[in-house]
């Protein structure tokens, strides 16, 4: 995959997962993990870990979705705060006040997915900065 497909393909996922399509962004975010040498494959397989993670919330799947949630922060934490054109500190928060009430939940209790206030890689009203 050269550099231009790269790049389209990230954004490509990016717009996936800001539209809540998170088992496809998680498609095409494995595509670039796999293609990826070196310390930069984990910025992508915390990519993943994210996508997964609200995947699983969204199905009901609140256990699998809590299990993800610390691997997606210690994948991407190393690119605080910005990178490949995202801010990757807004993004880790939105995820964590997110996830919030999945990980806090009594063992048992039922937390519905909200459909306002979902993480986004690139926020509402922004127009996404170009990949790197």
């Amino acid at each position: 995959m050269d550099a231009v497909e790269r790049e389209a393909t990230l954004r490509a996922g990016i717009e996936l997962f800001d539209a809540g399509s998170y088992l496809a962004a998680h498609e095409l975010f494995e595509e670039l993990w796999e293609e990826t040498e070196g310390g930069e494959a984990d910025f992508f397989k915390g990519l993943i870990q994210a996508a997964v993670a609200l995947h699983h919330f969204q199905s009901g799947n609140l256990e699998g979705a809590a299990q993800l949630y610390s691997g997606h922060r210690r994948f991407l934490s190393p690119y605080l705060p910005l990178h490949a054109g995202l801010d990757i500190a807004r993004f880790l928060r939105e995820m964590q006040v997110f996830l919030g009430p999945v990980l806090e939940r009594r063992p048992g209790a039922a937390v519905p997915f909200p459909i306002e206030g979902r993480p986004r890689l690139v926020p509402p009203g922004r127009a996404e900065t170009r990949a790197r």
